[in-house]
């Protein structure tokens, strides 16, 4: 039960700002907090926040007044270049930032439907860890061929660093 909105014309600095303004919250009370705070972020992300919950309403028939904010994400999207011309024929760049804002909203009871995940994408002979039962003994071994591996790493990349190689000088006589 997600929103996504790409692209937005915000710093990622701000958007992140008002994000953590709210994260973890109940809907309700984030769209509360989200209406009456004065920045731009906050417009925004209010519309992101009220797009999840329709989403869980609507789709995965939720009660909006279960719902809480479970994660939000603010990542950096692509910069817009432009410049202004300065003396002397030259620019100085003005780099207008966009973001990608995720949220996804969960209930308090933890009764969410999940998609079911197709077995289709994996290939063959591979069983992820997931899948694979475990033991009490694997992990422990599992953690050990892997610190004895680092080990391993560690003193063939020490070996293979050789000393600088002195230059002849080169002077020409003349």
């Amino acid at each position: 039960m997600k929103a996504i909105l790409r692209r937005s014309r915000i710093s990622p600095k701000k958007a992140n700002l008002v994000a953590g303004m709210v994260r973890g919250k109940k809907v309700k009370d984030a769209l509360d907090i989200l209406k009456f705070m004065p920045k731009k972020g906050a417009d925004v992300l209010y519309k992101v926040v009220q797009s999840a919950a329709a989403n869980a309403v609507n789709n995965f028939k939720q009660s909006i007044d279960s719902l809480f904010i479970t994660r939000i994400l603010v990542t950096k999207g692509p910069t817009l270049k432009r410049g202004v011309p300065i003396s002397r024929g030259r620019t100085h760049p003005i780099l207008k930032r966009t973001c990608h804002i995720t949220v996804e909203v969960g209930t308090t009871d933890g009764n969410v439907p999940q998609k079911p995940v197709s077995n289709t994408s994996k290939k063959k002979g591979k069983v992820s860890e997931e899948m694979a039962p475990q033991s009490p003994d694997s992990e422990t071994s599992t953690s050990d061929t892997t610190a004895t591996k680092k080990a391993s790493k560690s003193t063939a990349v020490k070996k293979s660093v050789k000393a600088p190689v002195k230059k002849a000088s080169t002077k020409s006589a003349k």
